[in-house]
């Protein structure tokens, strides 16, 4: 026989067993992830958000089971030792970088949390991995072979303004590639039969006195390798630039929106993006020593239709043609 009692008897064992299972599931554990970057926080926005994506996409999701510790050096590498420690101090379980000289800080400070690149440079010969088959220490992740992609991005820039012939060539002498940048510069303006000009920039304080030494050289053109202080002083650099009334090719897409004339380069938004994928699986265990360094294979031509006709310049029907986005 069913009584009032029975039924909320039943009803309040019920709701001891759901208080008890409910009791007695874990807590979702919350990982911590670090960015160690030597740009500002306002421009290395595109790329924080386009990791994060990656990371939703593969459910991890931020306050619910990952939290992010971003550190900013804006443009001063000097701190990016310190601001590695910092991360270490923060308990980051994995740290996230894109460039030599964030690279080689982290590497300094730790040769045990894993560190992943998304799209760092000459990989192999600055030392941070053995080999792209076999990492064999604690770095993994994208390399971005931005030192080979150089030479083809100086054709480009010929085929634009092929009556430049002078081509100033910034150089950040705190990248350690620098040396790897210059030897293809003058060998791809060799070839062309144009004269290469080195011009030291190697900390934003130095950007106006390079843009007055690319005048004073009678540069006829620029080329902006890729390079993680020119990235953060993108919008800096290309007011400064626009004085020279010079065409200017980068590395990377970015320098083009802020009003550069074309680049060509890794997608670093993507890398980004990718990049979690690698985050994902050494927070499941894996270890950066058994994950194969992955090579950029997206490389994007970007032209700025506006630029070209503020230089008077005709962009040719065959460049056009090549490229993945023109901004009009």
């Amino acid at each position: 026989m069913i009584t009032r009692r029975s039924v909320l008897r039943a009803g309040g064992i019920g709701r001891l067993v759901a208080h008890e299972l409910s009791r007695g599931q874990p807590a979702a554990i919350i990982r911590r992830v670090g960015l160690l970057s030597g740009a500002s926080e306002a421009s290395g926005a595109l790329l924080r958000t386009a990791f994060a994506q990656g990371m939703h996409d593969l459910g991890r999701l931020e306050g619910k089971n990952v939290e992010y510790r971003f550190v900013y050096a804006n443009g001063d590498l000097d701190r990016l030792d310190a601001l590695a420690g910092e991360l270490i101090e923060q308990k980051a379980e994995v740290i996230l970088l894109s460039s030599q000289q964030t690279a080689g800080a982290a590497q300094r400070a730790t040769k045990t949390i894993p560190i992943v690149m998304a799209g760092v440079s000459n990989a192999v010969g600055a030392g941070f991995v053995a080999s792209p088959a076999k990492p064999g220490g604690n770095i993994t992740g994208f390399t971005s072979q931005q030192e080979e992609v150089l030479g083809k991005l100086i054709g480009i820039l010929h085929e634009v303004a092929p009556n430049a012939r002078r081509i100033a060539l910034p150089l950040n002498e705190s990248n350690p590639s620098h040396a790897a940048f210059w030897a293809v510069a003058q060998s791809a303006c060799a070839t062309l039969d144009l004269v290469a000009l080195r011009i030291v920039a190697s900390a934003p304080a130095q950007l106006g006195a390079a843009v007055g030494e690319i005048t004073r050289q009678q540069s006829q053109a620029v080329v902006v390798i890729s390079d993680g202080m020119y990235y953060g002083e993108r919008a800096k650099l290309q007011e400064l630039m626009q004085t020279t009334r010079l065409p200017v090719a980068y590395a990377l897409r970015d320098h083009v929106v802020a009003g550069g004339l074309l680049s060509y380069g890794a997608d670093l938004t993507a890398n980004y993006r990718n990049a979690a994928k690698y985050v994902d699986k050494i927070l499941k265990s894996a270890k950066p020593a058994d994950l194969p360094v992955e090579q950029t294979t997206k490389f994007e031509l970007v032209i700025n239709l506006k630029t070209a006709k503020a230089l008077g310049l005709t962009i040719p029907q065959s460049v056009l043609l090549r490229a993945d986005e023109v901004i009009r």
